[in-house]
């Protein structure tokens, strides 16, 4: 089949690759000129394992091509809308302005074709009740049809997550009547059907919740089990203990219960501020209120470990040397929106702190947003005659750092592992006073 993707950020250019990965050809549209230079060339413009490959083989393959004019989407039978919807300036709801100047370059081209449905689909993340207006706008277009499919990435497994979700969700108009566009939709997830991937048909309200509310479940158990490590430190219980025993319910599950410095990143912290916002619109005020504490406690984690460290450092951040093992919002990206480890660390800069940032990947993204923040390419240059070493995104080459190396290289032997992801008997036998969130 014949695919567009609108809006080539991290969303869009993973489904248009991985479209093209299962055989359809497949045109990726956004209005950045050089971010589709850069994908026209195979490159590409963020990290995400296994990304590169992709998009490269199905470039070279001719499946995959890049512009910035929607007249070269002119004879497409499906097109997917994978527009940002950033947190609003002005208040916590969602800023849709990207899909609507989508839909009003869009709608002049489409138009039933031979007879057959033409199909939009949406793939962002938006607010309940979206859908059913977009929708309308383009039931007046004979032969258009709108489905909403939520996505459910995980960064740093983008790609598996497209060609082997765990669910298929489609939003329709009406599920009794919507037999030409689910069967249009299957046609172009038939190699992912073919895997028995399960398919749920709900109407429009359903879909476009189950993605927001399931990221906002997510953040309550994060946000649960950091209340709870407070409490570990205040008492000395120790928070690893209490999330194994209670995760063995399977009520319950263990993931999602490592205590830590809180969630981050471009989906969690939008989606569970959107959700607010929405059912606050909506009239159920009340009844989402816990999540504004979710939210208040996930950033309150952030504070909690600027003020460990002004203790570990005698009351003083002023002048005081600082490393910072991570900048990314979690390993695999290089993706620093929302971080909790750049809050953490402009807050001590802020403060007079002298800090040094290090991360595998996100460098590029820290130098270009955060001049500021002194960058450093390696470990040990960042840990070189620091008086207090913050650990911060659990990358895998970091819980393999060999403390006694370290030990040598840094000023005083102070270490907060802020994703408990140490070995502490290892690193405290190496001489380090280690500071494990809700560890005894």
């Amino acid at each position: 089949m014949k695919i567009s993707v609108i809006g080539c950020g991290y969303l869009g250019a993973v489904h248009a690759a991985s479209m093209a990965e299962v055989g359809h050809e497949v045109y990726g549209l956004d209005v950045d000129s050089t971010r589709i230079a850069t994908l026209g060339r195979g490159l590409a413009p963020f990290h995400e394992p296994g990304f590169d490959e992709v998009l490269s083989r199905n470039v070279d393959n001719g499946r995959l091509h890049f512009t910035t004019s929607y007249d070269d989407l002119d004879d497409v039978d499906v097109h997917f809308l994978a527009l940002g919807t950033p947190q609003r300036d002005d208040g916590l709801g969602a800023d849709l302005s990207y899909i609507d100047s989508a839909l009003d370059a869009l709608a002049p081209l489409l138009k039933a074709r031979n007879g057959r449905t033409t199909l939009v689909v949406g793939k962002s993340t938006v607010p309940v009740g979206t859908a059913r207006t977009i929708g309308e706008r383009l039931a007046a277009i004979p032969g258009v049809k709108l489905v909403w499919n939520p996505e459910f990435l995980r960064e740093g497994f983008a790609v598996e997550d497209t060609l082997r979700p765990d669910r298929l969700v489609y939003g329709v108009a009406d599920t009794a009547d919507a037999a030409d566009e689910v069967e249009l939709l299957d046609a172009v997830y038939a190699p992912l059907l073919a895997l028995k991937i399960p398919r749920r048909v709900y109407n429009y309200e359903s879909a476009e919740l189950v993605k927001v509310s399931a990221n906002s479940f997510l953040a309550t158990k994060i946000s649960f089990i950091n209340a709870i490590s407070e409490l570990c430190d205040i008492t000395g219980a120790d928070v690893a203990d209490v999330a194994e025993a209670i995760g063995m319910d399977d009520r319950i599950g263990r993931k999602f219960l490592r205590a830590g410095i809180g969630f981050g990143g471009g989906c969690l912290p939008k989606d569970l501020r959107g959700l607010i916002s929405r059912a606050g619109e909506l009239g159920a005020v009340d009844s989402f209120a816990f999540l504004r504490d979710i939210d208040a406690i996930n950033t309150g984690r952030r504070e909690y470990v600027v003020r460990l460290a002004r203790r570990l450092l005698d009351g003083e951040l002023d002048g005081r040397r600082i490393a910072i093992l991570g900048a990314a919002f979690k390993p695999d990206t290089d993706d620093v929106r929302d971080s909790p480890a750049l809050d953490i660390a402009l807050k001590l800069y802020s403060e007079g702190a002298r800090v040094k940032v290090t991360d595998p990947v996100a460098l590029g993204n820290v130098r270009k947003r955060y001049p500021a923040l002194h960058a450093e390419e390696s470990v040990e240059d960042a840990v070189r005659n620091a008086d207090l070493v913050l650990l911060l995104t659990e990358w895998p080459e970091y819980k393999q750092l060999d403390p006694t190396v370290l030990r040598e290289l840094a000023s005083d032997a102070k270490i907060v592992d802020g994703r408990n992801v140490l070995d502490l008997p290892a690193w405290r036998a190496a001489g380090w006073h280690v500071e494990a969130l809700g560890r005894s």
